[in-house]
């Protein structure tokens, strides 16, 4: 069975005296997630606002990601399926490097 769904991301930021909040709102139209980053400039380097935004709102968005990935675990579990296994280590760099 085919279905087609639409789900909105919104990102709001906020700026002040250097340092930028970020919360993504996911709207399923069934229920909301939000996850929330920050960033902050240190003050001996140069003001460029866009840099903030992008590492609060990926943060804010990272956030997101794994409330969702919780949310799906909780669900497949009272489903009776398993879960994916929790991964040891770092998630990225060199395979060998994982331990």
């Amino acid at each position: 069975m085919a279905r087609t769904l639409e789900w909105t991301v919104g990102v709001e930021l906020v700026e002040d005296d250097g340092r930028t909040e970020a919360e993504a709102r996911l709207l399923t139209g069934d229920s909301a997630l939000t996850g929330h980053g920050s960033a902050r400039r240190n003050p001996s380097d140069v003001d460029v606002p866009a840099i903030g935004d992008e590492l609060a709102a990926s943060r804010a968005m990272k956030d997101l990601a794994g409330k969702m990935m919780r949310e799906a675990d909780r669900e497949m579990e009272a489903a009776g399926a398993g879960t994916v296994p929790r991964r040891t280590g770092p998630g990225y760099g060199w395979p060998e490097a994982v331990s």
